[in-house]
């Protein structure tokens, strides 16, 4: 019964309330993602010529040894160039999917939050690991990591899963989501890996201070119970001769 009822909430929340939100909107609904598909698609393409690859390394070319502002600069766009290791197309349909999933389920400007919050920590963190250096028990970077093209929407899209089923109290999309990624780390320990552990985190807390906002808000604003207030009833007073039955 318990894995029952875990189901069938992980059902209502992830899948069914974003559908019945779709049928009532439409396809504008999902803008946002068709954006972000459609943004992978014309990099992807442009990249396919010597001077169309050059402008993409420029506008969205992220590696760790750039001047900070400048990685700042480009983490926008770099969302939207697709990473050298992955697949294309399957990159675009997970990309698709939680973009859909987290407008309709967030909204365009929590999605957009969460996507670029959870991508910049990756890109900051590399930072912070390139100056501990390696030998720190595995957790830091070698520098020729510095040189390592640093680009793909897969962090936003890991992060986006990670922040719905945490909001939404799906364990079962969570496990799926940490898990694979703790196992990809493990299997293959790459820059990707760990950028996709370090999005997962930051998307579990970004979470976590959301329900604490809410529940905050939700307990200022509950109504107070009823004070009762006013005169205390008297005593009351026995005619003369007659026994109390309160002495």
């Amino acid at each position: 019964m318990f894995v029952w009822r875990t189901l069938r909430g992980e059902w209502e929340g992830i899948v069914a309330d974003p559908l019945r939100r779709l049928r009532r909107r439409g396809l504008p609904a999902l803008s946002l993602a068709f954006l972000a598909a459609g943004g992978v698609i014309f990099f992807h393409a442009i990249a396919q010529h010597r001077t169309g690859a050059t402008a993409v390394r420029l506008l969205g070319g992220v590696y760790a040894d750039l001047p900070l502002w400048l990685a700042l600069l480009r983490t926008p766009v770099s969302l939207y160039v697709p990473a050298l290791d992955l697949p294309v197309w399957a990159g675009i349909t997970q990309l698709f999917l939680a973009f859909a999933l987290a407008e309709l389920a967030l909204g365009r400007a929590r999605t957009l939050v969460i996507s670029y919050a959870t991508t910049l920590a990756g890109t900051l963190m590399v930072r912070v690991m390139l100056a501990i250096g390696p030998g720190w028990h595995g957790v830091g970077l070698p520098p020729e990591i510095g040189q390592v093209l640093d680009t793909g929407p897969s962090a936003a899209v890991v992060g986006l899963f990670t922040y719905i089923s945490v909001v939404r109290r799906a364990p079962i999309v969570f496990t799926l989501t940490g898990g694979s990624m703790v196992w990809e780390s493990i299997a293959v320990p790459n820059l990707a890996g760990r950028e996709h552990l370090i999005a997962v985190g930051a998307a579990i807390a970004l979470a976590l201070f959301h329900e604490c906002r809410r529940n905050r808000r939700r307990l200022r604003h509950e109504p107070m119970p009823p004070v009762v207030s006013g005169p205390v009833p008297a005593r009351p007073v026995m005619p003369p001769g007659r026994p109390s039955l309160l002495a």
